[in-house]
């Protein structure tokens, strides 16, 4: 984990995180194959039973979708944003 990542372990509102976006910070999202497939417009559909992660703008925008939480926080670390958590 990164020391931005560290800092950001408070609690923030959606609303919050709405607000921050600019760019810098994401949230990670897990969804079922079945949640995927009906929420983004995929070519193929994913194969039903599995967990998804979805990387997401603070504002909600999509960014990636993968089967691991490993290559979703490579993904914003590549693309150096902060993961902020959401409950």
């Amino acid at each position: 984990m990164t020391e931005e990542m560290i800092d950001l372990r408070r609690d923030i509102s959606t609303d919050e995180l709405e607000r921050l976006g600019g760019g810098e910070v994401a949230y990670i999202k897990t969804l079922s194959s079945e949640e995927a497939n009906e929420i983004y417009p995929l070519d193929d559909t994913l194969p039903d039973g599995i967990n998804i992660y979805a990387l997401h703008a603070a504002d909600g925008t999509p960014i990636a979708l993968t089967d691991s939480m490993q290559a979703a926080l490579g993904q914003a670390i590549d693309d150096e944003l902060v993961v902020a958590s959401l409950h």
